[in-house]
């Protein structure tokens, strides 16, 4: 996860006035290299429709377009006491949320867990375990004991909805092939296997009265938390380390499930995972620094929209152009040992924050970050050209961030909707907001003086209130006998 500083007061607007003419060279070239204009925002997003569709044929593409199961909204009326899992790279967090009968609402208790290192790259098993062991401290203190025994001996089981946020295939929403790991993981004996056996025998083996009743990942359920709570919701995003969306679809639109033969107009939500998008590399703006990340990275050639967009990779992008700036172009930071600067990753997207929120005309928080961080001396002129860096390339991620929003909404029609979206980059990264608004309007054309007919917004708890949603919506389904994607009905009624 990014981590952002806690937001300060508006910025100042700054000054080129005492900039030498060599560094304002740069900086002209560098609007060049990082200005996405209207023209190529439209041409973005056309081919973008295009790659939505091609995910979801037969013949896929390279946006996955993964099928969730998930069949439709919350009305807003599902009752119920449910669990969520949520497994983040960091930590690990478990609430018991409650849906009392009053429209939209919920109660949620919640604990985290830190997520030890070593687990990371160690035995699959130790995995489980240790996460089923902090379900049952969960579920220990915060029921009596007399209740839990109760519960098994009658077989009834607390529902959970388990947000897995790797990449993974369903053919029912309560099991997932795991296809890599990401975040820093790294368990052999997993990538290839459907983690949801895993996952219960270490429940299993404690007795404890859970039953998995949907696993799914942190994009649906951000979808699906926040229809919940307004309905006007129709797309639901992440901009954080990395990026998606998820919308829902009908199922006559995706070829790729046809042979289910089920209902043409009946729902079902879409992960896109669009991080994927242009891997093929036809339309996007790349600039040699972009491909630098990308043949640097542990996976070239996959994630192509993710690498210029985000959070993971802003800050490092920012240092790949000041290393650059240094050997071969203006001599900029001359003179100084910039060894620290030429370190790998050792920027992130909060260092990009900083800069753009510099409230002072000598730039003097700037000042002080490279001296703090880098052990680098700018000049004034020097941190005028960093501070331009630094809006050019988090302007260009919101910009090219819209372009996924807005060829959903162009693929579906959508001409008027509220977006829930969620992450740091979104939540945090100053002006990210704004700046991917006004994108949209010169996607889709709208006009000025009206207020926008897409509204992106904060999310509601995707991992945790929406992870139990959808366990909610799917025993719904299966006490009305709609069975398609659900692989276990055992104990969910």
């Amino acid at each position: 996860m990014v981590d952002f500083p806690p937001r300060r007061k508006p910025s100042r607007k700054g000054s080129m006035a005492d900039v030498p003419q060599d560094l304002l060279e740069q900086i002209k070239e560098l609007e060049r290299l990082f200005t996405v204009d209207q023209v190529k925002l439209k041409e973005v997003t056309e081919h973008f429709v295009k790659e939505l569709e091609k995910g979801l044929s037969l013949e896929g593409g390279s946006i996955p377009m993964n099928p969730t199961w998930v069949m439709g909204y919350p009305d807003g009326y599902e009752t119920g006491t449910f669990l969520a899992l949520d497994m983040g790279g960091t930590n690990l967090r478990v609430c018991e949320i409650i849906l009392p009968e009053e429209k939209g609402e919920f109660e949620i208790i919640q604990s985290k867990y830190r997520m030890p290192e070593e687990l990371k790259t160690g035995d699959s098993e130790e995995l489980w375990e240790y996460i089923a062991d902090c379900l049952q401290q969960f579920i220990e203190y915060h029921h009596e004991l007399e209740d839990l025994e109760q519960m098994n001996s009658v077989n009834t089981k607390l529902p959970l909805g388990f947000t897995f946020s790797f990449p993974a295939t369903q053919d029912f929403i309560d099991h997932g092939v795991l296809q890599r790991w990401t975040k820093g993981f790294d368990i052999s004996g997993v990538e290839g296997k459907d983690v949801a056996p895993l996952f219960e025998a270490a429940l299993e083996k404690r007795k404890l009265p859970i039953k998995l009743s949907a696993l799914i990942n942190d994009t649906t359920g951000t979808l699906i938390a926040s229809h919940y709570t307004d309905d006007t919701m129709q797309i639901g995003c992440i901009f954080g380390t990395g990026c998606n969306a998820a919308y829902m679809e009908t199922c006559g639109s995706v070829p790729k499930i046809a042979h289910c033969n089920l209902p043409t107009d009946m729902p079902i939500a879409i992960n896109c995972e669009y991080g994927a998008f242009d891997n093929e590399h036809v339309v996007l703006p790349r600039t040699p620094f972009d491909v630098v990340i990308d043949n640097d990275s542990p996976r070239p050639g996959q994630q192509a929209f993710e690498k210029m967009i985000a959070g993971l990779y802003l800050g490092e992008l920012f240092r790949l152009v000041l290393v650059d700036l240094h050997d071969n172009k203006c001599g900029l930071f001359e003179k100084q040992d910039i060894s620290k600067l030429r370190k790998a990753y050792s920027l992130d997207a909060s260092f990009l924050s900083f800069i753009e929120e510099d409230p002072f005309e000598n730039l003097s928080e700037t000042s002080e970050l490279f001296a703090k961080e880098l052990s680098i001396h700018a000049s004034k002129p020097e941190l005028e050209l960093c501070r331009r860096l630094a809006e050019l390339i988090g302007t260009r991620a919101a910009r090219l961030s819209a372009c996924g929003v807005a060829a959903i909404c162009k693929k579906k029609s959508i001409e008027k909707c509220r977006v829930g979206a969620d992450g740091s980059v979104f939540n945090k990264y100053p002006h990210f907001k704004a700046r991917g608004a006004q994108a949209l309007r010169e996607i889709l054309d709208w006009p000025q003086g009206k207020r926008d007919p897409v509204d992106i917004r904060a999310a509601e708890d995707g991992s945790g209130v929406g992870a139990a949603l959808i366990a909610a919506l799917t025993i719904k389904r299966v006490k009305a006998g709609n069975l398609a994607g659900i692989r276990n009905t055992v104990g969910m009624v």
